[in-house]
């Protein structure tokens, strides 16, 4: 009965808190396994169709290639102009602010031993065309504005749930990224 209730314990929302503990501490104790770098390459198929493939991540420099490949498809609706066969990169980009906050959401509340029941994010925003399109240089091609809603069902209590929505906000790395101005550079190959 004892092995059960600490296996129980082990695993909130699917996540071993355990690992994640050492996981935690083996970044403590040598930072620099902490230092990841993720990469991908797009390439462009036909019309507004790309492809993008993921084949690994650096952690301290140390290659780590996955044995499949991830592939990403992305195409434009059919109002601009593609053949709406895959998300096109602006909904690419609502996905990977919900995943990041998903996770950051779940993984926070394991480490703080709160059950999540139902956990949905939905999100939605603005883009203007006329600066994607080039036709406007006060418009800016981005997203205008974004707005996310968070309906998470636990049997926490209300103030502990509020503050974990928050707190995820904080370490949400795409959230970050979003918010804060980071360095970018492109440049011809």
């Amino acid at each position: 009965m004892v092995k059960v209730q600490e296996e129980i314990k082990r695993y909130v929302n699917g996540v071993d808190v355990e690992r994640i503990d050492e996981l935690k501490a083996s970044f403590n104790d040598d930072p620099d396994q902490a230092s990841l770098r993720f990469s991908a390459t797009n390439e462009w198929v036909d019309g507004a169709n790309s492809r993008t493939v993921v084949k690994g991540l650096y952690q301290n420099e140390k290659e780590i290639i996955r044995d499949t490949p991830f592939v990403l498809e992305s195409d434009e609706p059919d109002v601009l102009l593609g053949k709406d066969s895959a998300p096109n990169a602006i909904v690419s980009l609502l996905h990977a602010l919900a995943s990041s906050l998903s996770v950051s959401i779940v993984y926070h509340a394991a480490m703080r031993g709160i059950d999540i029941d139902k956990l949905t994010i939905t999100l939605e925003g603005d883009v203007d065309v006329h600066g994607f399109l080039g036709m406007s240089k006060e418009v800016r091609p981005g997203f205008q504005d974004l707005r996310v809603k968070v309906s998470l069902e636990s049997g926490a209590p209300e103030d502990e749930i509020s503050d974990l929505v928050r707190y995820a906000q904080t370490v949400s790395p795409i959230l970050d990224s979003l918010r804060n101005r980071i360095p970018l550079d492109v440049e011809m190959a």
